[in-house]
């Protein structure tokens, strides 16, 4: 027996729908590549959402044509999501940081038939069509005279198609460190569930009464799907361009008064340290959503004692759409003292409802969540990759289940903590060392501001730790004090057996430290001393 509800299909431009009926007059603020500031409100977003949409048809755009953007956070970009999946084609977001050759293999095995670009991005567009296989019919820059003479002539009236909620809404590629990047197309209803999932209290918590800036490029991961989520709450929406240095991140949130904020640590850190040069805090943020890496301890310390802000500590993936778990502490936990919950702040976190999580060893055998044990970490769930674009089989998908490359702990309350990716855990003398933990409590000696650890060759032990470390400005720490800050903070045989500093850390296209340049740099490597696990 079948309950009596009615049938209808979670689509895209219900979204913008919504938004533009409900929360008409709410704003949407951006800033432009010139820097100038746009402002407009949901319903303006929706009517020229509508226009686009009745040009991509007037192009020739079909359902499953993908169509390219390569663009900052802005209010035009915001268009283009709605217009294009709302019409049955797929949006294509390409990473602009990714390596040229990268760039070009994505649109081909896309088969992007039109791209749209901001102009700081020409240089590229230029290798696209000198490169590419061609199949860009349409290559529209997001100026007065390219973008907005395209919606010109169209009626802002336009009745969305209606299809199955399973049809392909977007596709998002991975950064493609480990050989060539890899398609993750996701649908309408992956994409509104996901939505709804991440405004929920126990995940991002995203609402109508939120100023929301999402510093995470729209062009990585779809801004985390926070875009959707602003449109499905009416909240106010305030995308910052290219400005995404510390001076202006910080004149636009003071401006537009921003409560909630997303992005990874190396933006925060680099915010953190523009606020202690000009000694000056937020003074209306509530909340920093932190995802794409491991926060550490003192991000989170100098968010919450300085600014008195609240951190939500993220976890998920480009194949989990991507929000997998979020870091939010349980009634319980407020008996605790401040040490131990930052403990609990510094893990990724609890699975948001969807996401189910499992543990398994080397052998498959499935591991309990005792915080103790440490195995693979799996995932599935109904915005998890059940596959990759053109190439649906494929040795990360196991038994329904999505292997996420992470070695983790789950502790007996569901708190998941990734203690290293499989690729880059040390190994030595048999024993796993965690790169992560290593990290983060060279991160907490004063005087460091980034660290990164990686294994190197050792004829004894196969492998010993390195920590590679970035000085804070005018800092005058040396490796002994680095040394005597571990030792009683890690196991003496994770102690780094060399500490050497440079200028900066090589950031890769999502804003993860790149593990494989430092290796390659640092390759021949000879150890001063050893104190490997005998």
């Amino acid at each position: 027996m079948y309950g009596l509800t009615m049938e209808q299909p979670l689509l895209i431009s219900s979204l913008i729908e919504f938004a533009a009926r409900f929360h008409r007059d709410v704003e949407v603020i951006s800033r432009n590549v010139d820097g100038s500031i746009h402002r407009c409100t949901w319903n303006e977003v929706a009517r020229r959402s509508r226009r686009l949409a009745r040009a991509l048809l007037r192009l020739g755009v079909k359902e499953g044509d993908r169509v390219a953007t390569i663009a900052w956070n802005n209010y035009r970009h915001l268009e283009i999501y709605f217009a294009v999946s709302g019409i049955g084609a797929v949006l294509h977001t390409i990473n602009p940081r990714l390596a040229p050759d990268q760039l070009v293999y994505i649109v081909d095995h896309a088969e992007d038939v039109a791209l749209f670009y901001d102009t700081s991005f020409a240089k590229l567009i230029d290798v696209v069509r000198t490169q590419s296989r061609g199949t860009v019919r349409e290559y529209v820059p997001l100026t007065g005279e390219g973008y907005d003479a395209l919606l010109e002539p169209e009626s802002e009236t336009f009745d969305w198609p209606q299809f199955d909620e399973r049809t392909a809404s977007s596709l998002c590629y991975t950064s493609g460190t480990e050989g060539e990047p890899k398609g993750v197309l996701y649908s309408h209803r992956s994409t509104v569930l996901h939505s709804l999932a991440i405004g929920g209290a126990g995940a991002l918590g995203i609402s109508g009464a939120d100023v929301t800036l999402p510093v995470v490029p729209m062009f990585h991961v779809n801004a985390w799907g926070v875009p959707y989520a602003a449109a499905m709450v009416g909240g106010k929406l305030v995308l910052p361009g290219p400005g995404l240095d510390g001076p202006s991140l910080y004149e636009l949130i003071e401006a537009e008064r921003v409560t909630s904020l997303m992005g990874v640590p190396i933006v925060w850190f680099n915010l953190l340290n523009h606020l202690r040069s000009i000694g000056a805090r937020l003074s209306t943020v509530q909340k920093v959503t932190v995802g794409g890496s491991a926060a550490p301890p003192t991000l989170i310390e100098a968010f919450e004692h300085e600014h008195g802000v609240r951190v939500i500590h993220a976890w998920g993936m480009t194949e989990t759409s991507p929000l997998g778990t979020a870091s939010i502490l349980l009634p319980k936990h407020a008996a605790l003292d401040a040490h131990a919950q930052l403990a609990i702040k510094a893990k990724q976190g609890r699975a948001v409802f969807g996401i189910d999580m499992r543990l398994v060893d080397d052998d498959g055998r499935v591991l309990d969540h005792d915080g103790k044990q440490t195995g693979h970490l799996q995932v599935r769930g109904p915005w998890v990759a059940s596959g990759y674009f053109r190439r649906p089989q494929h040795e990360s998908h196991v038994d329904g289940w999505f292997a996420t490359g992470d070695i983790a702990t789950i502790d007996p309350d569901g708190y998941m903590q990734i203690t290293d990716r499989s690729k880059d855990v040390i190994k030595s003398g048999g024993e796993w060392i965690s790169s992560i933990e290593l990290e983060r409590a060279g991160m907490a000696c004063p005087g460091v501001a980034q660290a990164a650890a990686v294994g190197l060759a050792h004829p004894r032990w196969g492998e010993r730790p390195l920590l590679v470390v970035v000085k804070a400005p005018g800092a005058a720490i040396t490796t002994d004090a680095i040394r005597a800050h571990l030792v009683p903070l890690v196991p003496k045989w994770w102690l780094p057996d060399g500490i050497e500093f440079v200028e900066s850390l090589p950031i890769g296209a999502t804003g993860k430290v790149l593990k494989r340049k430092l290796r390659e740099q640092f390759a021949g490597y000879t150890f001063a001393s050893v104190s490997g696990p005998g």
